[in-house]
């Protein structure tokens, strides 16, 4: 039998080892990985030399055609695969009603699953949901286990805005994940601190982007990451913290997880809280509005502190498709919250851990790659070998360019890199072997991408190296 591609010549990483090889790819899948003379014949060569062949970026926290994000399926995953990832996750969301909702009436969780598996016909690469957990009604608990067996096998629950969940609806949240094996992912802050602290702002007309790191502090994250992180581990839930960005968030992450064990608590940071420092504010103003907010300098150094020593185990994106016209407020606190960056998220990370901080390339795919996919049920996934999907990425680690929000495929018109330089670059991205990116151009039709149902992970301890 023939092969359908051959990568030859390239420096091929996993988690766990880096070295010089080709690729056989045949029916969506890697099928032999070694000296290529050896391979059947293949219709279609790719050449790596001077390469990273390194396997598909996995997302598991991106927002896409909802309440945070005006892109589509179309533009959200040609961004996503122009950035070398080839799987993302995305949410399913329970409806609501509220100022902040588009929803005009209440509907379940299992519908917010259906109703975003049906806006996704044009995607460009492989996505998965989270269900996201948006009111306090107990129908849910019936609703988890459908989910579960629908293959959506994680769960967003807030801790803050007009969708958020007390501690103790929380806490009943997580004894039935624990019982069924779902995963919990939350976005941890807490509300009164935050809302009190808004507030005051206001109150004293302190309306510029420079003020708004104030209104939620990183103390208002602590407190929050630890109580929720302690509820998990009271009930042996499996808890995934989103968006980490402070010392003293990861101090607590860290504490309970050394009691509870990788097997129950883990977490993630996103890129732009690696790479960008809350000087932010005062260039960019409302485009750097995120909640968590972007830190001080000495944050981003605990962020790689803690990726080396693996409290922190993913670098997502957060992806959030708005435009400049979503953030053209008076006042911070009338922006939208969230910024765009799947098509960045690997050049950017790329440039400032392994060019800037002297990270692995088999470090760089445990956080972006490996891990997620493990965390996440994820099994063809985040790693080049045979029987694994053939999703891969050919990785120029030399050539240097300057980001330009002109280059953007998702509907965002701005980027919070614009004119950095950076170091690496996507050139082929491949999405069950079919090359969906060449030459850093879009070359797949949309509609590629497809639902990839998941089975409730095991989180066991990692072997991999860091």
């Amino acid at each position: 039998m023939g092969l359908d591609t051959i990568i030859r010549d390239g420096t091929v990483v996993n988690a766990d080892a880096t070295w010089e090889a080709d690729i056989g790819i045949a029916d969506e899948q890697v099928v032999a990985v070694g000296d290529a003379t050896r391979f059947p014949d293949a219709d279609k060569v790719i050449d790596a030399t001077d390469r990273i062949v390194m396997p598909g970026v996995v997302d598991p926290h991106v927002h896409v055609a909802d309440m945070f994000s005006g892109d589509t399926y179309r533009t959200a995953t040609a961004a996503a695969a122009l950035g070398g990832v080839t799987t993302i996750i995305d949410f399913g969301w329970q409806a609501w009603t509220g100022e902040m909702s588009p929803y005009d009436r209440p509907a379940s969780l299992i519908e917010g699953i259906e109703r975003k598996q049906e806006k996704a016909d044009e995607a460009f690469v492989d996505f998965s949901l989270h269900g996201g957990i948006t009111r306090e009604d107990p129908a849910v608990f019936d609703d988890l286990k459908m989910a579960i067996e629908s293959g959506v096998t994680s769960f967003k629950m807030y801790t803050t805005y007009e969708m958020g969940l007390s501690y103790g609806f929380i806490d009943r949240v997580l004894e039935q994940l624990a019982d069924i094996g779902g995963v919990a992912v939350v976005h941890t802050e807490d509300p009164t601190i935050c809302d009190t602290r808004t507030d005051m702002l206001r109150a004293a007309g302190r309306g510029d982007p420079t003020d708004y790191p104030d209104s939620r502090p990183d103390y208002a994250e602590a407190v929050s990451a630890a109580t929720v992180g302690r509820l998990a581990a009271e009930h042996g839930a499996k808890y995934y913290g989103f968006h980490t960005t402070s010392r003293k968030a990861l101090a607590e992450l860290e504490r309970v997880r050394s009691e509870a064990g990788p097997e129950t608590i883990r977490a993630e940071t996103c890129t732009h809280y690696t790479a960008l420092d809350e000087s932010v504010y005062e260039e960019q103003g409302n485009l750097a509005m995120i909640a968590p907010p972007i830190r001080p300098s000495a944050d981003q150094d605990a962020l790689f502190e803690h990726l080396r020593r693996g409290t922190l185990d993913v670098v997502s994106s957060d992806h959030c498709g708005y435009t400049r016209a979503d953030k053209d407020v008076d006042d911070w606190w009338d922006s939208a919250f969230g910024a765009n960056g799947l098509q960045t998220e690997l050049p950017v990370f790329h440039d400032e851990a392994v060019h800037g901080r002297g990270f692995s390339y088999p470090a760089l795919v445990r956080v972006k790659s490996a891990l997620p996919a493990k965390l996440f049920g994820l099994p063809r996934k985040g790693a080049i070998a045979p029987g694994a999907d053939a999703d891969i990425v050919v990785f120029d680690p030399n050539t240097t360019y300057e980001i330009d929000a002109a280059d953007n495929a998702s509907i965002s018109d701005f980027t919070l890199y614009q004119g950095r330089e950076v170091t690496g670059g996507v050139e082929t991205t491949l999405v069950r072997g079919e090359p969906v990116v060449e030459d850093g151009e879009l070359v797949a039709s949309p509609g590629h991408g497809e639902f990839v149902s998941r089975e409730p992970p095991e989180w066991t301890p990692d072997t991999v190296l860091q």
